[in-house]
């Protein structure tokens, strides 16, 4: 068996040098909006000179496609895991549910997916059809546990509409959701699976 290979040094720096200007800019896209943040905001936010974020992304709009990108990477990985996980109908929407909140809601996963709903609109059209078909990839899941839901007798609807109404239900709340207060994920994803489902669980 082949030993891992590990990064040298000079590229594993590089690496935490670009996820931290990624970071920073996906935090000031969605605390000050894309157009209103400059290279060097996104600079001093990752601790670089003015120019370091130059090594890692050609332009501004780099950046926050890689933002973008990597917010919807990381939430599509953590859903996917749990439709795959191979639970019972009602137990896997629950978790997906949670899965998606917790990526969202968490301290990176907000300001991903603050920047995501809000300024994508200032892609380029060709990474914009990027987005866009991810999403749709992402969406798909979704429709799919709808799908096994309505067989199982547990929602009366798996159409397009109720699709849109769950994902936009739980993508508001990265604007209302307070962490640190008395309604945890975990709650929350449980209400949602209850206030969605039939015949919900006792609490």
């Amino acid at each position: 068996m082949k030993r891992p290979v590990d990064l040298p040094p000079s590229a594993a720096a590089a690496g935490n040098r670009r996820s931290a200007v990624v970071r920073a800019a996906g935090r000031l896209f969605r605390e000050k909006g894309y157009a209103a943040t400059t290279i060097r905001d996104i600079a001093q936010a990752a601790g670089m000179r003015s120019g370091s974020p130059f090594y890692h992304f050609r332009t501004k709009h780099d950046m926050l496609h890689a933002v973008v990108l990597e917010g919807l990477a990381a939430v599509h990985a953590a859903v996917a895991l749990e439709l795959n996980a191979g639970r019972p109908p009602r137990q896997t929407f629950e978790a997906m549910l949670r899965a998606h909140l917790q990526q969202v809601l968490g301290e990176e996963g907000r300001d991903f997916s603050a920047v995501l709903l809000h300024e994508s609109r200032h892609l380029e059209p060709s990474a914009l059809a990027e987005v866009i078909a991810l999403k749709d990839a992402y969406e798909a899941m979704w429709q799919k546990v709808l799908k096994i839901l309505k067989r199982a007798g547990l929602v009366a609807d798996d159409s397009k509409a109720a699709r849109l109404f769950l994902l936009g239900a739980m993508n508001w709340t990265t604007l209302w959701y307070r962490t640190g207060g008395p309604l945890s994920v975990e709650r929350l994803a449980r209400q949602l699976a209850n206030f969605v489902l039939r015949e919900p669980d006792k609490p």
